[in-house]
């Protein structure tokens, strides 16, 4: 059986090592709400997805030119309902969809109103939105 890709299994230091990145770097995404880790006290881990969100982080900022407030503000224009296409019923629940002043890839606390999630961090809106602004 492989490795659950949310499963958060990997330090700073061997994601970094895996991204060639500084550990800095990702301690600047999170900083600015690209990417939440996992956290266990004060140590981070990162899942194969967290690694293929970076992945998709550095491509915009290094190949396509675009800073890290540019990313933000893309994010902010493809909000979950509308890339996992929610009815009305679910956006009538959804705390992302009532409280626009967050976007909702910075509410990874937050239930999910689909139900399907236990959270919205555990959502494939980071990978899905990524790809969309790869297609733009």
């Amino acid at each position: 059986m492989g490795i659950n890709s949310k499963e958060a299994i990997y330090p700073i230091s061997v994601a970094a090592k895996l991204l060639s990145v500084h550990p800095r770097t990702l301690r600047i995404y999170e900083e600015e709400g690209l990417i939440k880790p996992a956290r266990q006290g004060n140590k981070r881990y990162y899942s194969n997805d967290d690694i293929e969100w970076v992945r998709c982080i550095r491509e915009l900022i290094h190949d396509r030119g675009i800073s890290i407030p540019g990313i933000k503000m893309l994010l902010e224009l493809t909000p979950c309902w509308e890339i996992r296409k929610c009815s009305e019923e679910v956006r009538a629940k959804c705390s992302a969809y009532m409280d626009q002043t967050v976007p909702c890839w910075q509410r990874a606390s937050t239930a999910c109103a689909r139900g399907e999630l236990k959270q919205c961090g555990e959502c494939e809106v980071y990978i899905k939105a990524m790809r969309e602004v790869n297609d733009l």
